[in-house]
């Protein structure tokens, strides 16, 4: 029982200091950028030794993976989640405003994102790990709207709810990108929701007549 307990406890607290290095880098990462923080300066950050760092991860590299992969499995979580809420059947424009009501557009984390895709584009194991992530998020999306059946139709010129899939990641990207800039907000949720339904319906606030045949 008390050797039981005990890895018990070793267990939440390795898992509580894991949860703080991520939550410390995220700030240190989002305040100077990947490529000018070191092991030292996230340690500092989350007040624990270089041992208690290398305990949870071997670099650099796997904590700001983990600290991506964390907010990727939140956003598909956000999408899924706006996207269940129309049982069988799926009302696009109402769905698309529930995503872009929901949808994680923090510019610390837009920041961090930005420079980890710098990252993951000169190193070709990292971007693995980073296209796994993004077909995943495509996944989650391409199988909510395959359930719409008869009551939006999709663009026949995307090719289907893959090509469909793609082009909503698309757009958040080009719309986050955009905030990185001009920092505005509620211009970029606005512009996101008008997208999006420009790509998955008519274009209309309102669904698509069926198509013949």
């Amino acid at each position: 029982m008390a050797a039981d307990g005990t890895a018990g406890r070793v267990t939440r607290r390795r898992a509580r200091t894991r949860a703080n290095l991520l939550h410390a880098a995220f700030s240190v990462f989002a305040a100077k950028g990947f490529g000018h923080v070191s092991i030292e300066e996230v340690c500092e950050a989350a007040g624990y030794t270089r041992g208690a760092f290398y305990s949870n991860f071997t670099g650099l590299d796997e904590l700001f993976f983990a600290l991506y992969a964390e907010r990727a499995e939140l956003i598909a979580e956000q999408v899924a989640g706006a996207l269940a809420l129309d049982g069988p059947d799926l009302d696009v424009p109402a769905a698309v405003d529930r995503v872009t009501e929901v949808l994680l557009l923090d510019r610390d984390w837009l920041l961090v994102k930005t420079d980890f895709l710098v990252h993951a584009a000169r190193d070709p194991e990292v971007a693995r790990g980073l296209l796994e992530h993004r077909a995943r998020l495509r996944r989650t999306v391409a199988d909510r709207l395959a359930r719409a059946r008869g009551h939006t139709e999709l663009p026949a010129v995307l090719g289907g709810v893959d090509g469909a899939a793609h082009a909503v990641v698309a757009a958040y990207d080009g719309v986050t990108t955009q905030l990185l800039l001009d920092r505005d907000v509620e211009h970029a949720r606005a512009w996101l929701g008008q997208l999006l339904t420009a790509l998955l319906t008519d274009g209309s606030a309102e669904p698509a007549a069926p198509g013949r045949g």
